[in-house]
């Protein structure tokens, strides 16, 4: 499994909008360049979004930053 789908797979039971999340994070890595650049996108996400999606794009970062 790539860093993003263990990321995703460690979120999954913590968040309320899965796919929506799933589709976001997706579509974010292949528009991103490195992961440094992917971060930076969801960054930009989370700062937009409103809760409680807020909440589960932090908590995606938080996964995927701890691998």
């Amino acid at each position: 499994m790539s860093k993003l789908e263990d990321a995703l797979f460690e979120a999954r039971p913590y968040v309320e909008y899965y796919d929506r999340l799933k589709n976001l994070v997706e579509r974010l890595w292949e528009e991103s360049t490195d992961e440094e650049n992917f971060i930076q996108l969801v960054n930009e996400e989370l700062e937009r979004a409103e809760e409680p999606f807020r909440t589960d794009l932090r908590i995606f970062l938080q996964k995927f930053e701890a691998l």
